[in-house]
């Protein structure tokens, strides 16, 4: 692609053939204010509330889908703009709970952003609002329709990210909201509860049900970390009051999950509150446990290692790790146990649900885990799944395939006797009987090298 030339503010920028006006004015360190917009999503337009002015144009242009064109010059913060900008503020909140003080989006909600920036306390327009009760048929979070500004974004993200589709526009006029076909409460839907519609909401219409009443978004302290499910390693924000995680975000620059969860990830985290976890070592004397420091645990443990290794030998001792930590972290566990303690005797939960699978990418590629990253998934001509129900186990991995059948036109191949959810997105589904996978993959190299078809 070819470069364009154009003037953002009085300053010269030069950006990618096809780039709109918010992401080069972005790029310049310029802010436009936004609602629907957001990174990773399709642009809808929606809001208005990007509009900028470009000399030689009769209306102000949605910045958010508008492509820069060669020689365009753009005035982002004009009083016309800005008329148009608290015009929409004003028209939002003539439909909307004015109750920041209570609100468990106040200090991240754009719209009290934005109302607070363009200086608009109160709307001229009098009329008609919209009072609807709160859907909490959803086990995870809630729906306060009543605060909704129909930007789309949860739409976006359930049909362009989890390619579910549950929720669309519906209704017209006035009586337009989001929901469900039919209107139907979420859990008779095929809502599978990722909480990505949460995610990306910027105001108070949907909130984790376990955040309610936990602290003010101005109070969390943000953690980041892995999250300890599956083994796509996604990225993780926590955010913590008084040592206690409220709630869980993603950043967009996860080069693993894109700022994308599943209802794992997104709201899985209840059992580090549980009452029945050890928060103290514990040591054991005449049969009883009794609470103890972390220096004297720790102590205790070296010395006993270090009398065990002199008295009979090293491989007289074993380390078993866990699935649950971080790569970094079953690294130096193995490294302590060689390193440190001199045995091989380390072992891992993992190890027996993927012995198969780690000898034979072993044998067949020199190394016993994937040859690829995940983000190359997604950029894939034709896939073959096969004994993995992918939706389940790794989320975020079965988003790739999703977005390679169908934003790039990949081939996907189902060999499973289930019908998971894959086959609905597959171009072949292979159902063989259970107990026959070597005779269906035998059957295939047979072909494979009869035919020529290896290379």
């Amino acid at each position: 692609m070819g470069k364009v030339n154009l003037t953002i503010d009085g300053k010269k920028v030069s950006v990618e053939e096809g780039t709109t006006i918010f992401q080069a004015a972005k790029s310049t360190g310029v802010e436009i204010p936004h609602l629907c917009y957001m990174e990773g999503l399709p642009p809808t337009g929606a809001c208005r509330l990007c509009v900028v002015e470009v000399e030689g144009a009769k209306t102000l242009l949605p910045s958010c889908s508008y492509p820069v064109s060669e020689g365009m010059v753009v005035h982002t913060n004009t009083e016309r703009v800005q008329r148009a900008r608290r015009l929409v503020i004003e028209l939002l909140i003539s439909d909307h709970p004015l109750d920041c003080m209570t609100c468990e989006r106040s200090g991240s909600c754009l719209l009290e952003k934005y109302a607070y920036e363009l200086g608009v306390a109160k709307s001229r327009f009098d009329g008609e609002r919209h009072e609807y009760p709160i859907d909490d048929s959803n086990p995870f979070f809630e729906r306060d329709y009543s605060k909704c500004v129909l930007c789309g974004r949860c739409i976006s993200a359930c049909q362009e990210v989890q390619y579910q589709s549950v929720i669309d526009f519906i209704y017209r006029g006035f009586r337009t909201k989001i929901g469900a076909e039919f209107d139907k409460p979420l859990r008779e839907t095929e809502c599978v509860s990722c909480g990505n519609c949460v995610l990306v909401c910027p105001v108070g219409a949907l909130i984790e049900k376990g955040r309610k009443r936990m602290g003010r978004e101005w109070e969390l302290e943000k953690i980041e970390t892995t999250c300890p499910y599956c083994g796509c390693g996604c990225s993780l924000t926590l955010h913590v009051k008084d040592n206690r995680i409220v709630k869980i975000t993603s950043r967009q620059e996860g080069t693993v999950n894109r700022g994308w969860l599943c209802v794992k990830g997104k709201f899985g985290f209840e059992f580090t509150h549980s009452p029945d976890r050890l928060t103290k070592p514990l040591i054991k004397e005449d049969g009883r446990f009794r609470e103890a420091s972390w220096d004297e645990a720790l102590s205790l443990v070296a010395d006993k290692l270090s009398e065990f290794k002199e008295r009979y030998g090293p491989d007289s001792i074993a380390g078993l790790s866990s699935a649950k930590c971080t790569n970094e972290e079953n690294y130096l566990f193995q490294k302590f146990m060689r390193a440190v303690v001199g045995t091989n005797n380390v072992d891992h939960c993992a190890r027996l649900c993927h012995a198969s699978t780690v000898a034979g990418l072993a044998r067949a590629f020199g190394s016993g885990a994937m040859t690829n990253s995940i983000e190359e998934i997604a950029n894939a001509d034709s896939i073959l799944v096969t004994g993995s129900n992918t939706t389940e186990n790794h989320p975020i991995i079965a988003l790739r395939i999703k977005e390679a059948v169908m934003k790039n036109g990949a081939k996907l191949i189902v060999a499973d006797p289930r019908k998971i959810e894959l086959v609905s997105f597959a171009t072949l589904w292979l159902r063989q009987r259970p107990g026959t996978d070597v005779a269906l993959f035998n059957g295939m190299m047979n072909v494979i090298i009869s035919e020529g078809l290896h290379d």
